[in-house]
């Protein structure tokens, strides 16, 4: 793809919001590790008091840096490269430790808490400094709760509404309806606004859906790497996707209902990831057991498959 042709080569906003679209954070835990290693800084911060409920996103207090105990109140905040445009051809030996790629300097960040109210006001504001920025394009980050074994690589899911984005990125068009997040209000927007967009969904396990989910974060940005041309460093995570899996194993291990259950779902993963399977047909047998295989009782509810 050249870069005149693609827009994922330019500047680009890279979105995720915590709440409704983030099951086990992993979205925006995805865009938290963009903001920690990327050279960024704040550039605009949406007003707390028009956007957010705040008996359903209350304000916490806690202690500054210098000992104050001081209010944070639910916002979010767009983040942009602190010298726009311009490359860093530096590159380290510890790729884990340093971003590389021609396009570190190029990428914005909006993260924050999925807003209350005022949901066409909020992407309004975004779309405007989008547009005063010159974005190129939007990579909307998110993650559902689905019938996945946590033993298996993290399904991801790329969608598009934009039909030259779906060539250029040989990918999908989200086939959902139902009820939405805001992903898909600044998405449907953006594409009004001529802003081209592209989606990652990762798919986290449902019978582990309490805490973070640091093995689906991973998914995210290894996803995110093979559209944007920038090398993202991965810290801690490698180490905590490890821990996390660990843990389950050995919850797995002393409840025999979950490893029953958790053998089911690896048993239906490895049929589709079977190079002989091909076709619709497998796609329909693998829909037809997860129908009819019998789930472990959780708690809460499960966001959409996909904007």
């Amino acid at each position: 793809m050249s870069n005149a042709r693609n827009p994922f080569r330019g500047r680009l906003l890279v979105v995720a919001f915590e709440g409704w679209n983030d099951a086990g954070e992993a979205a925006s835990s995805a865009v938290t590790t963009l903001q920690e290693q990327l050279d960024v800084i704040a550039l605009h911060t949406v007003d707390p008091e028009t956007f957010y409920d705040f008996q359903f996103n209350r304000p916490t207090i806690g202690f500054d840096d210098d000992g104050n105990r001081a209010l944070t109140w639910p916002t979010s905040i767009l983040y942009a490269p602190m010298v726009p445009a311009e490359l860093d051809e530096t590159v380290s030996e510890d790729l884990l430790l340093d971003v590389t790629g021609a396009n570190a300097n190029n990428i914005y960040l909006l993260q924050g808490v999925e807003p209350s109210r005022n949901w066409l006001t909020f992407t309004n504001e975004i779309l405007d400094i989008a547009l005063a920025a010159d974005i190129s394009a939007i990579v909307l980050l998110g993650s559902m709760l689905a019938d996945v074994p946590h033993t298996r690589p993290i399904s991801t899911f790329v969608s598009s509404e934009n039909a030259a984005v779906r060539h250029e990125l040989d990918v999908e068009r989200s086939t959902y309806e139902g009820p939405v997040g805001i992903l898909s209000v600044i998405a449907a927007a953006a594409e009004e606004a001529d802003i081209p967009t592209v989606a990652i969904w990762a798919s986290v396990p449902h019978y582990v859906h309490q805490g973070p989910s640091p093995k689906a974060t991973l998914a995210l940005i290894d996803k995110l790497e093979e559209i944007v041309d920038v090398v993202i460093p991965r810290g801690e995570l490698v180490a905590e996707a490890a821990e996390w899996e660990e843990n389950i194993n050995k919850l797995a291990a002393e409840d025999d209902d979950m490893s029953s259950y958790i053998a089911q779902l690896e048993q239906a993963r490895d049929m589709v990831d079977s190079p002989e399977a091909t076709g619709e047909s497998l796609a329909q047998e693998f829909e037809r057991f997860l129908r009819t295989t019998d789930k472990p009782d959780t708690e809460g509810t499960e966001p959409p498959t996909g904007l």
